[in-house]
């Protein structure tokens, strides 16, 4: 069949079917049978073809080689990759298919050994898992995909409908758009299969592991470690498509939800309620981020990605009502994150006022029974990370490399960053001021940092023992975050008096720190490295504030 009508349709007259998921397979080959096309198979996909009353040429017979080595080898042969490889239209090429009885393949129907699901599953041995790396498949498809121009690469059931379709249309032709469409496809997920297998491999690794070598850029030895290891040379993240959403930030906007394979709300259950929002998902991310910086149970309440309020508690019902007393008002619709399972009485807590999210690993029956009577109320049960919990100096987990890093779009690329993962310990503030902070201070001081981490830059956090008081958030100068901080805790009746304050990046002027002082706090939190940082710790102690240098910056752009 021509290509002069600009379609680029080709006739598939022979096509090879080598298939772990046999969902539709029958279905589909039943259909390539109505154009009279001629049915290339390997050995299961052969047997259940025969099964179903197909007749089937086994590739054996095309490449005279029988199936061997427990089935690893079997399609590796030049009239196979030939058959895919071969440009009909090159005059050479047809002429050396012809002396070597290579017959063209018009399609093919290939997807691979089941790897992911295998690795999935609870006790997978290593000797099982390298059984399911697939040889064979991913290059048929690679050498399909290839030649898209001439050959239809077929990797998932859900094209077997379409394909057909478009066959009946053009009397058993594909069109070029389609067999691009196909080949696209195929060579994302050879690269995701693939990716599956490095992640897999790197955790399963000791000592030098893969995923320390695939990460070390040229140069960087082993003696290196010690600094991070820099960065890698290429990245590559594999995303696959779990949920079509509503819209994106704006109705406007298309989106949808793609997951990493790694455990986090990306693939939390969401176990009532209506459809997740793409904001929603943003919000619940940087709401569960914040419960997991604690050990102790904790309860956050987000808003537009910045804490409403946060606070620790004895139980999960009192972590709630006091993150809920820092702002009630801006708590409404507010997206709510425990660290904890959720009872009872914390359920019946969050249900007293209009909540749109509840973020936690667990929930009893009870509780869930409380949420599920609120119908717009979305409830996620999310799995816990291999996060930077064991790693509080940012040791990257181990796991699949593209937990470690944060991904930021730009036009035209990507910034790739390690993941804040940094915690900091009591030991490593230095005190700076003549007064040092009490026992109780230092508490709250370390409560309060740990929260302004989660917080927009700039930010000011207002705390006391393991709650927030007011928060300034996302503000272009850091002396208006102070004020906007202080007039959020007074706006809801909470007294700045008393409290401590954190900063997530250094004071560049006294300014805020007078400004601090004039709401009577006792202590503040900072990383210090201004050039004017002898001018700071003066102010601090002209107004027997107590402060602490961490060392460490925390902006969140």
């Amino acid at each position: 069949m021509s290509e002069q009508d600009g379609r680029g349709l080709r006739r598939v007259r022979r096509a090879l079917l080598s298939v772990s998921d046999k969902a539709g397979l029958v279905e589909f080959a039943r259909g390539l049978k109505e154009f009279g096309v001629e049915l290339l198979s390997t050995g299961g996909t052969a047997a259940a073809l025969r099964a179903a009353g197909l007749e089937v040429r086994d590739v054996s017979d095309v490449t005279g080689f029988p199936e061997m080595l427990d089935g690893r080898v079997k399609t590796l042969h030049p009239r196979v990759h030939g058959g895919l490889l071969g440009l009909r239209d090159n005059a050479e090429h047809a002429a050396a298919m012809s002396e070597h009885g290579i017959e063209p393949i018009d399609m093919a129907v290939i997807n691979l050994y089941p790897f992911e699901q295998t690795v999935a599953r609870e006790g997978t041995t290593l000797a099982e898992a390298v059984e399911q790396i697939d040889i064979g498949g991913p290059a048929m498809v690679r050498s399909a995909a290839k030649n898209w121009n001439d050959v239809a690469v077929v990797t998932s059931p859900a094209w077997y409908e379409s394909v057909l379709a478009e066959m009946r249309e053009h009397d058993g032709a594909l069109t070029r758009q389609t067999r691009s469409s196909l080949a696209l496809e195929a060579f994302a997920r050879t690269s995701a299969y693939d990716r599956a297998i490095v992640s897999y491999l790197a955790e399963q690794s000791d000592g030098d592991s893969i995923h320390t070598v695939i990460n070390r850029s040229p140069g960087v030895t082993a003696a290196d470690d010690s600094s991070p290891g820099g960065m890698p040379d290429y990245m590559e993240l594999t995303l696959s498509k779990t949920a079509e959403l509503r819209y994106g930030e704006n109705p406007h906007q298309l989106a949808a939800l793609y997951a990493a394979g790694e455990p986090g709300v990306a693939t939390a259950e969401v176990l009532a309620g209506k459809e997740m929002s793409f904001n929603n998902y943003i919000d619940a991310e940087a709401a569960w981020q914040l419960v997991n910086d604690f050990p102790d149970t904790a309860c956050a309440i987000i808003k537009h990605t910045n804490p409403a309020g946060c606070a620790l508690g004895a139980t999960p019902e009192d972590a709630y009502r006091r993150a809920l007393s820092t702002d009630p008002v801006s708590a409404f619709g507010g997206i709510v994150a425990f660290n904890r399972v959720v009872d009872y009485p914390a359920a019946r807590a969050v249900a007293e006022i209009f909540t749109e999210v509840v973020v936690a690993p667990a929930y009893d029956d009870a509780a869930l029974e409380v949420f599920r009577a609120k119908k717009n109320l979305r409830i996620l049960r999310v799995t816990a990370e291999r996060s930077s919990a064991s790693h509080p100096n940012h040791s990257p987990a181990e796991g699949s490399p593209a937990a470690d890093y944060d991904y930021k779009k730009i036009s035209g690329g990507m910034l790739v960053q390690t993941r804040d993962a940094r915690r900091l310990a009591r030991e490593e503030l230095k005190v700076v001021t003549e007064r040092a902070p009490t026992a109780a201070e230092l508490d709250a001081l370390l409560f309060a940092w740990t929260v302004c981490k989660h917080t927009k830059s700039n930010a000011i956090v207002y705390a006391r023992a393991g709650q927030t008081i007011g928060v300034g958030a996302g503000q272009m100068s850091r002396v208006d975050s102070v004020r906007i901080g202080a007039s959020r805790a007074a706006a809801h009746g909470l007294e700045v008096a008393g409290s401590v304050l954190a900063s997530d990046a250094f004071f560049p002027f006294r300014d805020g720190l007078d400004e601090a002082a004039r709401q009577r706090i006792t202590a503040v939190i900072q990383p210090g490295g201004s050039v004017r940082d002898a001018e700071t710790i003066a102010a601090a102690d002209e107004h027997g504030l107590a402060m602490v240098f961490t060392g460490v910056r925390h902006f969140k752009h």
